[in-house]
């Protein structure tokens, strides 16, 4: 884990008046797990809304996941890194109509040009990773919060990204399931065939400690991260 997945170069964001984001820096090497702490309104999703464009930057750069995200990117570019750095929101924002293996299918197939048969093989593989094998053939609404989140999770990782970002990935689950997933991104990470980089922010400051390589915390627009707050 020596290159840089994700590089903040001077990164600034402001809505309005409100300066958000000042001037960040931070880098973190590929098959790293990063936590993004901070108090509420601190720009913790909007800096991760910035990793993959969902936010336009004012100023600065982003490197990750091998592109490179700038103030005035254009959507041919926009589509190329959604492609390779993927995110998972807190709400899941799974297609409520489709099965579980149909949303696992639906990206493969329309951003990579998978064929169906691979983007089946390639999501029950990751079903069964995520302990839902059996699961595939239901719909979101039968499925329990824990359970969503797991298809979430598969569901990124089946379009096949570098960086994957996650928005409070356990904020509405509870202790055990919250524990369960926490170690089931670390899983994931470790069995990844090529380095997967993990981006989550998270106002659960044990998740962060026990699953991240290098944490990183969001005060006044900037990240601070001295080597006494950050596990290499």
């Amino acid at each position: 884990m020596n290159e840089a997945a994700v590089m903040l170069q001077a990164v600034g964001k402001r809505f309005g008046a409100r300066q958000v984001l000042r001037e960040v820096h931070a880098q973190a090497p590929a098959g790293a797990i990063v936590s993004l702490v901070g108090s509420s309104g601190s720009g913790k999703t909007t800096l991760l809304r910035c990793m993959n464009g969902l936010e336009r930057i004012d100023s600065g750069r982003i490197h990750i996941g091998g592109h490179v995200v700038e103030p005035h990117l254009g959507d041919a570019a926009l589509t190329r890194l959604r492609a390779d750095v993927g995110m998972v929101f807190q709400d899941y924002q799974l297609f409520p109509h489709l099965t579980v293996l149909d949303n696992l299918c639906l990206a493969p197939q329309v951003v990579r040009k998978r064929s169906r048969a691979a983007a089946e093989r390639r999501a029950s593989e990751l079903l069964e990773r995520v302990g839902l094998a059996d699961r595939g053939g239901a719909r979101p609404s039968e499925l329990s919060g824990g359970q969503k989140q797991r298809v979430a999770l598969a569901r990124a990782l089946a379009q096949e990204v570098k960086v994957l970002l996650l928005d409070e990935p356990t904020s509405a689950l509870d202790a055990d399931t919250r524990d369960e997933v926490g170690q089931l991104l670390k899983e994931l990470v470790k069995q990844s065939e090529a380095p997967l980089t993990l981006v989550l922010v998270t106002h659960d400051l044990h998740l962060a400690a026990s699953l991240s390589d290098e944490v990183w915390k969001l005060v006044d627009g900037r990240i601070h991260g001295d080597e006494d707050e950050q596990r290499p």
